[in-house]
Parts: C-alpha cells; structure tokens; sequence
C-alpha cells in the first residue's frame, strides 16, 4: 500500500506508513505478529482448491431450478408432465411434492428481538406452492443425469400464472394478509422522549436523509450444493458453498426436515468468497437434499451468475431520516433517527438482526451523544429477500452519523473536521448512549493522522480546477461493534501422521484461517507451522459452532484455538507424567518435548500422542484431542479515521477516486500482511456501493434491471488508488486473550461515507447540496444541472 499511481500528487511527507514493507519471516520468532505467505495459496494458486464444484460424487445427478419471471402472481397450474418424459430426467418436483413430504418452510433464526411490533415470518418454502413473490423465486426443481438434460427439461415446465400487482416502494397494494400495510416487523432502541425534548431546546438542529442504495455480494463463486442421502442409516448429508455450517444444520433439522440433527451432516469446502451472503438458509439447500433422499442418488446443483442476482440475498436497501442536536459551542447532544428496512418478499435467515440491534450497536459511530434514539421498521416488498452484507448494520449506522456530521458542519459555516475533534469519545472506559461499553481507543490520534495527511490538498484542488476538474476532500470515522455470535469452539489433535489437526467452529471463504489458526496454535505449542493441517466447516469433526460473520473469527476462534493448544498440552504432561513415572507438577513442555528437570528424562510429544492411542486413558483422548470452548459475549471496537480525495468532471459527472488513506486500529495484529487485505476487500467493497453498485426494480413490474454483471457496475482495479495509512497496535482489546479487533468488515463500514463527503466537498462550490449514493456519473451530472438552474 504506496503512496502514489495513477497520477495522484505525492503523499505528504512525515507520515508513517507502517504496512509499506513486510519483515522477512524470521522462524526463530514468534509468528504471531509476522506476515507469512498463507499456507493454502500453493494449492490455490496451482489450481488444487476444493471448491462445491469440483466435488464429484459417483452416480450423481444434477438440478437446474425454474424459477418465477414475475415479482407478484397467483400460480394457477403446473404442468410438469412433458418434463418428466424427457431423456435423462430423474424427477421434477413442485410445492406440492415437498408439501406431501412435510417439508417445512425455511425459518427466521433469529425470532428472539425485543420489538415494539412483533415480528412477521411468513412461511417461505422451498418452492412456491400458491403464489410467488419475487423474480427468481423458486417454483419447480427440476433433476436429470446431466446439467443439459436438466436444463432442457426445465424449459418443458410450463407455469400458468395470474399476475398481481407488484409492491416495489411503500403502496396501498398488500404483499401478505398478516402483515397489514407490508410492515415486517417494529423496533425500538433508546429513549425517544428525552431525545426530543433535547432536538426542541438545542441551538442547532440538523436534519439529514440518507439512503443505503440495495446491493449483490457478488461473490466470485458462485453458490452450489451437493445433496446426498444414507439409506442404510437415514442420513442426509449437505455440501455448500455456505458458510456457518452448524447453523445451517440446526436450522435444517429442526424446521424442515423435522430430523435429530445428528441425522444431518453439514459440510462446507473451500468457499469463494460470502460477505455474509452465504451464511443464510437457501431453498436451494432444500432441494438438494429432498432430492437426494427421494431419489436415493447425489443431486448436485450449482448456480449460475444470473441466478445469483436474483435469487441470492441481496445486501442494505434502508432510508433514514435524522435529526442531530448541538448547542451553541457545536457540541453534540442527541441523534434520532427513523430506519425504513426493504426486507424483500420473505424474512430471511438473521436479517431482523442488521437494521435493529446490530446497526443500533454503532449508532452514534466514535462520538459522545449523550441521547441517541431510533426506530427501524422492516417492510416487504415484492423483490429479493436482504440479509447480512458485510459489516451488517454497522456500515449504515456509521454511513448516517457521518454524513450529518458533514451536513452539520456545512449549516454551521465551520470545519467538519473541528466538530468531529470537538465531539470524538476521549475518556475511557466509556459508555455509548446505546449502552454499549467501549473499553479504550485513541479516535483522536487517527483524526489528527488524517488531517496531516491531507496537506497540500489546496494546491491539487487548485491544479484541478486549471484543468477543469472538481477536486473534493473527505473524511470519516467509523466505530464498529465486533463480535458477532457469541461464544466458539476449537479442537487440537496429534493425528496418526503427528501432524497436529486443527478444528475450528469459524468458517473462511477467503480469509486466510488456514494460516492464522495455525500460526496461534504453532507458537503455543512452539512447533513448526509446517506440522499443522486445518479442517473447517464440518458439523462431523465439532458438534457446534459459530461459522463467521460480525469480524468474530480471531476475537472468538483464535481465543478458542489458543485455550485448545493449552489443554492439549496439559493432555501431553498427565500422560508424560504417568509414562515417566513421575508427578506432573515436574514435568515441563516446550517445543514439541517433555522433560522431568530433576532427572533429564523426557519424551516427545508425538511419542506421547501414540502413547495415548495404544494405551488409552479415561481422562485423556486419543491423540491428546482438547476441545476448547471460549464463553465470550463482550464486543471489540475497530475504530479509525479514513480520507478521500476524488476529482468530478462537471462536464459528464464523471467521478474518480485519486487518493485514499486509512487510519485504523484493530488492537494487536496477529499477521499484519493478512489485516490489511481484510481492510482493503473491505474499503474496495465500500467504494463498490458508493460509487457504482446498486440493485434496481422496475417500479410497474418488479422486474430486476441490474441482474448481470452487464448492468450492474462492480470496481475494477483501474477506478481504484494505491492505498496510503497506517495500522496502530497500542491499543490491544481486553475482551480475548489475543488482543485482537476484527478486522474484516471495517473497510466497507469507513468507506462509503468517506467517498460520499469527497464527492460532496467537491460539488459544494456548484451548490449542491444532496446526493445518494452511489455517486454514478449521471446522478452527479443531474445534480450539477440541477444546481445550476
């Protein structure tokens, strides 16, 4: 991450940018705190991945899924016959099959909020059965010996259906009986009274209204599935391109194939990327495994790039309208806000949870508001369920403080940077108005980096304008809540290879676990990295788990991995001990050996480990096997201060990003190479939305007009800058034994609203004064027309 490229000026001088060169790994140290080349690039890099559809299971066969062309219809028939006839077609499956199955519903797994309106969770079945909601919702699953011949049977389906009319913004039309006006659920946080009552008597009032465009993940795997059945044991078996593999089995079990979930196996492989789209219950899940125990074959099913824009969850899609107080010195003193969520056609998995208490978790981002309060209501519309997409709540939470803060500074006629110093959070341990306690942080040291690190940006402004150019500046802060599910589990065993086996509860789809789990566990156990294999994603190897999701895999899994390496230690002495017949107290471990001092005997650990698996002992697994549970529900805080400089042709609205600097704190870093492709994935994906992404309707027909990668705009590494900043390590969390924040949402949660305030900073001078994201160059063009009269 250099400064310079693409013709930007030369970052000032005097910064430390700490990340521009990487140590050579010295193995002699410890690991923790060194930047390794991970462990599963080789194998992915040479092509050996395992990914969903590389999986070959004998004799298996293959699903194609037809789907709804309509946001909003009756289904008046369906004719599956000539289907069925065709070559090579093992069955064709409608509502009606799995309703005579019993097949249930797909749930909501978070049903447990406090709201004020309780929360409506229409049944959403695998495949429709009296009505569809969406384009792309499922209606028949179709099942041949091969892809060709499964998709060539699926064009013999034929749907009779009664278009009704769609519900695509908030209309007088219903989408569900239950829920009267399409209001999904309502919540409440905070005390709205007292809030008001500051709102009435302040010196200042802001109101702000912000829009969190809808977005895809659009990740580079697509998702896919492997359904197979064991007759001989009434066993269903899932293999997903998922992530969360236990709650997926919980939630499958228990709600739709009402089975024992020892009657279902979850497996996940490697996993092309999520950004929380892939931790949720799909009915594609369903199909598979119905399929496969009906069939008693391996049904196979792999999605497509069209089927994943409709048919995936998609991510945000909320408007808030807020009111921020000051008094006359520019101090804050309440935030309302008002949250309207588009929860598409159906609840889906844990999406009550992003606009309700995750994103009230942040509200108020890094700054001291003494009152802050907010009410959410969750809509339906006829369109794609929403769900978690990274940072889940927080990325709206922050985008909104941090855009009033902007709009503040500009009523005020004062510096919006001098507001943010005026009112960042400076005394700790300190208690946000959400009553979240926030243990320490240094928000006013990024601040100050990232002020500095705009000097000289009068001189490039005033060489854009000489070249026609608007040049704008801007900064944001962000706070996130990271924790995610609370609680993890982890698993150290000395395999029959002594090689140590590593299990975790987390799940990966790019983040590099492989490597980081296995650098905590080799410097506990003083043992090379090369001795260490991973396994994830298997509800076979743990009996639970969290997956990932809310930056929660090092803070909950690493703390869980490093109390496993310690108990499989203990493991190693008690049996050492009775080996060498001495008590334990004498017996020490260190790198791979026991020793007894007193008498200089001592064994090693792999002899130890066969030991226990020729011998085995009551109190000790074989191979020396620790599970670890780590009880933990307290939150870290990744916190900094980001700055954008783009430049906008006023000519054709087009807007380019020149530079972008980040000035983050993520406590320790356990590998900081890693850490920083987690903030620059994150920050790339927060450019995405607020500068080209967005998920449109056809407002008469429901219809998805951006459903491909033809018309829907993703970055490409041309429209981004070489990243400038610096990590900070002086603030090591308390809430786990590592010290660690997470780190793998807080760049798409700091970079919309940093973006948007450049772009702001720059339209400024031409008047206007409002702009949503994303800042596509016809939009910014209608605004400057506009602005100009």
């Amino acid at each position: 991450m250099a400064a310079g490229g693409g013709g930007q000026a030369a970052a000032p001088a005097g910064l430390a940018f700490s990340w521009l060169l990487f140590d050579t790994v010295d193995m002699t140290k410890p690991l923790l705190g060194q930047s390794l080349d991970r462990l599963e690039d080789e194998r992915f890099v040479r092509g050996r991945g395992r990914y969903i559809a590389d999986l070959a299971a004998p004799n298996a066969l293959h699903g194609i899924v037809v789907r709804s062309p309509h946001a909003h219809a009756r289904i008046i028939s369906i004719d599956v016959e000539a289907a069925r006839a065709m070559p090579g077609v093992a069955g064709v499956f409608t509502g009606a099959d799995l309703a005579a199955e019993n097949v249930g519903p797909l749930p909501c797994g978070v049903t447990n909020i406090a709201m004020a309106r309780p929360l409506i969770v229409p049944p959403c079945h695998a495949l429709a059965r009296d009505a569809v909601r969406y384009v792309g919702e499922p209606v028949v699953f179709v099942v041949a010996d091969n892809v060709e011949h499964a998709r060539a049977a699926a064009e013999a389906v034929v749907v009779e259906y009664e278009p009704l009319v769609p519900v695509i913004a908030i209309t007088d039309a219903v989408l569900w009986p239950e829920a009267p006006h399409n209001i999904a659920f309502e919540y409440h946080r905070g005390e709205m009274g007292p809030v008001e009552a500051a709102i009435r008597d302040a010196a200042h009032v802001v109101e702000c209204e912000v829009v969190n465009n809808r977005v895809v993940a659009a990740s580079m795997e697509t998702r896919g599935a492997l359904g197979e059945y064991d007759s001989a044991n009434d066993r269903l078996h899932l293999t997903a391109s998922a992530a969360g593999a236990h709650a997926i089995r919980d939630l499958l079990a228990a709600s739709v194939f009402r089975i024992a979930k020892e009657k279902l196996r979850v497996s996940i492989p490697d996993v092309g990327g999520g950004f929380g789209m892939k931790n949720v219950l799909y009915p594609e899940w369903v199909l598979v495994l119905y399929a496969a125990r009906y069939l008693k074959r391996p049904v196979q099913w792999i999605g497509e790039r069209n089927e994943e824009f409709l048919a995936s969850v998609h991510g945000r899609d909320s408007r808030v309208r807020a009111k921020l107080a000051l008094d006359k010195d520019g101090k804050f003193l309440a935030l309302e806000a008002h949250v309207l969520a588009f929860m598409g056609a159906y609840i889906s998995t844990v999406a009550p949870v992003v606009p309700t208490m995750a994103m009230g978790s942040a509200m108020g981002g890094v700054y001291d508001i003494p009152l802050v309060a907010f009410v959410t209501q969750g809509v339906f519309t006829n369109t794609t369920p929403v769900d978690a997409y990274r940072g889940a709540g927080k990325p709206e939470a922050n985008y909104l403080i941090e855009r009033c803060i902007d709009a503040a500074a500009a009523k005020l006629g004062t510096d919006a940077m001098k507001l943010r110093r005026k009112n960042i959070v400076r005394r700790f341990p300190h208690r946000s108005a959400m009553g979240l306690p926030i243990e320490q942080g240094s928000f006013g040291h990024a601040i100050d980096l990232a002020i500095k690190a705009a000097d000289g940006f009068g001189a490039r402004r005033r060489d854009a304008r000489k070249r026609g150019r608007l040049r704008g500046l801007g900064y944001a802060c962000f706070l996130e809540t990271a924790r995610g599910t609370p609680n993890e589990v982890a698993r150290l065993e000395v395999g029959e290879d002594d090689h140590i086996h590593i299990s975790v509860g987390t799940h990966s789809n790019g983040q590099g676990h492989e490597t980081t789990y296995a650098q905590i566990a080799a410097d506990a156990l003083g043992l090379p990295i090369e001795l260490f294999t991973f396994r994830q994603g298997d509800t076979d190897d743990l009996d639970s788990g969290g997956g990932h999701g809310g930056a929660r895999s090092m803070h909950q899994g690493g703390t869980a991995m490093l109390m496993a390496a310690e108990g499989l230690i203990e493991n190693a002495r008690k049996l050492a001990a009775r080996l060498l017949q001495t008590d334990v107290d004498s017996v020490r471990y260190e790198a791979g050996m026991l020793r007894v001092a007193a008498t200089g005997q001592e064994i090693g650990l792999d002899e130890v480990a066969r030991a226990s698996r020729e011998a085995p002992e009551d109190d000790i697994a074989p191979g020396l096997a620790c599970k670890a549970t780590h009880l933990c529900d307290r939150y870290t805080f990744p916190n900094g201060c980001h700055l954008a400089e783009v430049e906008i042709d006023p000519d054709t609205g087009e807007v380019r990003l020149e530079r972008y600097v980040i000035f983050d704190d993520f406590g320790r870093l356990l590998d900081p190479r890693q850490t920083l492709s987690q903030v620059h994935g994150g920050v790339v994906q927060g450019i995405g939305q607020a500068m080209f992404e967005q998920v449109l309707f056809d407002g008469d027909t429901g219809q998805n007009l951006s459903g491909s990668l033809m018309d829907y705009a993703l970055p490409r590494a041309a429209d981004i800058p070489a990243f400038e900043g610096a990590l900070t390590q002086d603030f090591p969390s308390a809430a786990n034994r590592l010290g660690v924040k997470g780190s793998g949402q807080a760049g798409a949660i700091a970079s919309p609203a940093t973006i948007m305030n450049a772009v702001m900073n720059a339209l400024a001078p031409l008047g206007v004064t409002h702009l949503d994201m994303p800042a596509t160059p016809a939009r910014v063009w209608a605004a400057i027309r506009a602005a100009r009269g």
